[in-house]
């Protein structure tokens, strides 16, 4: 069996920046250990598969270790491989996921994404959240990942996290985030639960970090920046109860899987 393969750095303009991802179009469903297997080889922080399905596409992530409810650079770049390398895309995509419908929008260079926002809780920190990522004190918020509210973006770029005493805390991950003097926030996502330490722009990761900042920061779109030494882009705008991500993305590899 021969599948395709493509894979594209999102949420940069250039390659080697952003996030890459895995994507690869199917016509049908693998086994589920087919589908595990080729993301551990593939060993990107997400492999994303698509199939057809009606007027739409199912969507499912995959990380080197486990499936995930929630990836939004791996979604972005399954939107721009329907619309740039495949024929007949629809000008909106809806992809049926375990997260409920998803729906990317082209708007010039952009593709958006529209998502369900997530609001933060304010929380006390488990037991050695703030000594691992080697913060003495933060305000520490949850949802599905807990987000840590520092003083100001050169810390968050200086952070150099514990990650094996992060393994195991009852998230997904952790968000470390600040007010930025480019961007109207940055931040930094560690994951060591879901088999990545660190992933360098984590689009589900904003649907918490939008309404978190859009609160703060009294507007409803914002734009944002996350990662370390590999960083990307983002526009987050705040609609009710829905976040719209968007964001540019470029190809890096087009190849075929033998199987």
């Amino acid at each position: 069996m021969k599948l395709e393969i493509y894979q594209v750095d999102a949420f940069s303009k250039h390659a080697f920046g952003g996030n890459p991802a895995a994507v690869v179009p199917l016509t049908e469903w693998l086994t589920d250990a087919q589908l595990q297997n080729i993301a551990a080889e593939n060993n990107l922080s997400e492999t994303a598969y698509f199939v057809p399905r009606g007027d739409g596409y199912e969507l499912r992530w995959f990380t080197p270790d486990v499936e995930v409810d929630l990836c939004g650079h791996a979604t972005l770049a399954a939107a721009w491989v329907l619309i740039h390398m495949l024929p007949g895309a629809p000008d909106v995509l809806r992809f049926a996921t375990r997260s409920g419908e998803l729906r990317v929008t082209r708007t010039g260079d952009e593709l958006a994404m529209d998502f369900p926002a997530k609001r933060p809780v304010r929380c006390e920190p488990p037991s050695g959240l703030l000594s691992a990522l080697g913060i003495e004190h933060a305000e520490v918020f949850a949802t599905d990942d807990y987000i840590v509210l520092v003083d100001d973006e050169a810390q968050v770029a200086a952070l150099t996290p514990d990650f094996a005493r992060l393994k195991g805390l009852p998230k997904r991950g952790i968000a470390v985030t600040a007010k930025s003097t480019r961007f109207d926030f940055v931040s930094r996502w560690f994951g060591p639960n879901v088999g990545i330490n660190e992933d360098p722009v984590t689009g589900s990761a904003h649907t918490s970090l939008a309404p978190f900042w859009a609160e703060r920061l009294g507007t409803s779109q914002l734009s944002a920046e996350q990662g370390g030494k590999r960083r990307g882009q983002l526009r987050c705008e705040l609609k009710g109860d829905r976040v719209i991500i968007s964001g540019e993305a470029v190809l890096y590899l087009h190849g075929t899987i033998y199987l």
